[in-house]
């Protein structure tokens, strides 16, 4: 029978060459970052999707020893429906692996990026974050009086009287905004209900502009209960698991090193973005991020 003292003894020398995150004794807390436009992805400008972040995510949840999983979000948001998928693969992730799950907001999460970090179980934020903007927006232009006095003539041919709704070549109709609206009012419900069930009972339910779109500090909005409290990733992680407590950035690399992109940043030559659509959504970013003062 094999002596127990010389076992623990054996494993306490090959627990000293093993890396730190690999010792049961050291917790370990890996760190995920998620920053960037939602759903905005170019071959020049990747953005947050599902296919992106997918892998760090199962990564960060599997990691050996893992105490907890810190998300560190900054986004202006973007797509509702890629802001769903990725808060629900987190939550899937959490329920999954019986991992608590804490939301570092960096300069910004508002509107998409605010929807992600509601996944989390615990929220916190800079003093100066900005958080909130939970609301729908959708924006487009209107080119029908430039292409009259260009000349040019708009033809289209379709099969169903709504194909070409809110065409920017078409003069705007009325009934088209309506029905629009009506689809965004749709989601602003969805981010409603999802914001309360996450929240709760945290939220100031005296505060009327909590779901108009309005966004404010990080201050305020622990105040309204967007927030659980003001503080840093490094800091609050070491007040919470030790000066000890290992934090590896979960980084999604491929072959040599390299970044590897989601499906959604381009393929073949059918699949690639122009130069002009590339700068367009470059700009739409921008105007985004510049939305909150950023």
């Amino acid at each position: 029978m094999a002596d127990p003292t010389l076992l623990d003894r054996i494993m306490s020398a090959v627990q000293r060459w093993l890396p730190a995150r690999f010792r049961p004794n050291i917790p370990v807390v890996p760190v995920v970052r998620l920053a960037g436009i939602i759903g905005f992805s170019t071959p020049l400008r990747p953005g947050l999707t599902l296919s992106s972040v997918a892998r760090m995510l199962e990564r960060a949840f599997s990691l050996p020893n893992a105490r907890a999983v810190a998300i560190s979000v900054n986004s202006p948001g973007g797509s509702a429906v890629q802001s769903h998928l990725i808060y629900q693969r987190i939550r899937s992730l959490a329920d999954e692996h019986q991992l608590p799950v804490i939301v570092f907001i960096e300069d910004v999460a508002a509107s998409g990026g605010y929807m992600i970090a509601c996944a989390g179980d615990e929220i916190i934020s800079d003093a100066s974050s900005i958080v909130g903007s939970i609301g729908v927006v959708g924006g487009s232009f209107g080119f029908n009086k430039l292409m009259e006095k260009l000349g040019i003539e708009r033809r289209i041919y379709t099969s169903g009287e709504r194909k070409v709704m809110l065409d920017p070549f078409l003069p705007e109709k009325p009934e088209d905004v309506e029905r629009l609206k009506a689809i965004q009012k749709q989601i602003h419900e969805n981010f409603i209900a999802l914001v309360q069930a996450r929240r709760g009972g945290r939220l100031d339910s005296r505060e009327t502009a909590l779901f108009s779109g309005e966004f404010w500090t990080g201050l305020r909005a622990r105040e309204l209960g967007l927030v659980d409290a003001i503080g840093d990733l490094r800091s609050s992680l070491r007040e919470r698991y030790g000066d000890k407590v290992v934090t590896p950035l979960i980084a999604d690399r491929g072959l040599f090193g390299r970044r590897t992109p989601g499906i959604d940043a381009g393929g073949g030559p059918y699949e690639r973005l122009g130069l002009a659509e590339d700068i367009i959504s470059a700009l739409e970013a921008r105007a985004l991020w510049a939305r909150y003062g950023l």
